[in-house]
């Protein structure tokens, strides 16, 4: 199986359309489904539907498009850092993050880091902690900012300087509002809007023996989305401070929870990691500006 099959098999994928894919990678459609079909029988699995106008990937087509496009990253990914262990003023990094006011550090080391090299490019991946470090492992992402404590066995980490504080995100117009800050009793029987990892670590720790009587209304890995569904009266989401708009107008509060219940940021690489030039040199700024030796 060859990546540039793999390339031919996922713009198919994201046209749904044999005659756009082959137009867009540039071949004829006869040598494009003449790959397919080598591809199918290679794999003993139909990986198409076809439609009068459009093709649809089968349950088989969908696996091998979730690897696929793993496979195809990676590969890109590796012809990227050869291609730029000669360019000393630039290269391109790649940084899974979660979600967490305190990437603000993270951006200022960034921008003083472009101001040395000019050509860096930088590719982020957003989302929980599962959906990311399955991604460092593998070797996607160089880099990986963590809203946990890192496992030492397999990572190496920076701390964060600051912790995030968990609240609550709350309608103006709720009678919640009106309380400074919020107690386990006071989500007994509430529809609640989180993440399901922090559902089941740092909310579950907070609540104590009171956690299974509250009740998970819906998972969210952004809390941009859980906040509009706050705002439309579905729940109340759980949530670090200054991640949501609770300005006047915003029609939202935050109220910090009682006990405080705060989560370290680490960023974090893969303990026995090779670096490229450009993420060694980026490490060492990092290093340098969150004072850490």
């Amino acid at each position: 199986m060859e990546i540039k099959t793999l390339r031919y098999f996922l713009a198919i994928a994201r046209e749904e359309n044999m005659t756009r894919a082959a137009a867009f990678l540039h071949v004829t459609q006869p040598t494009l489904s003449k790959q397919m079909k080598s591809l199918e029988d290679e794999l003993g699995k139909k990986l198409f539907t076809r439609h009068s106008f459009s093709i649809r990937l089968t349950d088989e087509g969908i696996l091998l498009k979730n690897r696929a496009e793993d496979l195809v990253s990676l590969a890109n990914k590796i012809e990227q850092e050869f291609t730029s262990l000669d360019d000393i003023t630039g290269g391109d990094l790649y940084l899974g993050l979660a979600e967490s006011c305190q990437l603000k550090y993270l951006a200022q080391v960034i921008k003083a880091f472009k101001r040395r090299y000019p050509n860096l490019h930088y590719h982020i991946t957003s989302g929980d902690t599962e959906q990311i470090a399955d991604k460092l492992d593998n070797g996607l992402l160089d880099f990986l900012v963590l809203a946990e404590y890192p496992d030492g066995r397999k990572y190496e980490s920076i701390e964060f300087p600051e912790s995030d504080k968990w609240g609550l995100v709350i309608p103006t117009n709720d009678p919640l509002a009106k309380k400074k800050k919020i107690r386990v009793t006071d989500l007994i029987g509430l529809p609640l809007f989180c993440s399901e990892q922090a559902w089941d670590h740092e909310i579950k720790e907070w609540a104590g023996a009171s956690f299974s009587k509250l009740k998970l209304e819906g998972s969210f890995r952004l809390a941009y989305n859980g906040s509009i569904f706050t705002r439309e009266g579905l729940g109340y989401l759980l949530t670090f401070d200054h991640l949501i708009d609770t300005s006047e107008d915003s029609g939202l509060v935050f109220r910090p929870l009682e006990p405080a219940a705060e989560t370290k940021l680490f960023i974090v690489w893969n303990r026995y990691q090779t670096f490229t030039p450009i993420a060694e040199r980026f490490l060492k700024q990092l290093r340098t500006t969150l004072q850490i030796k």
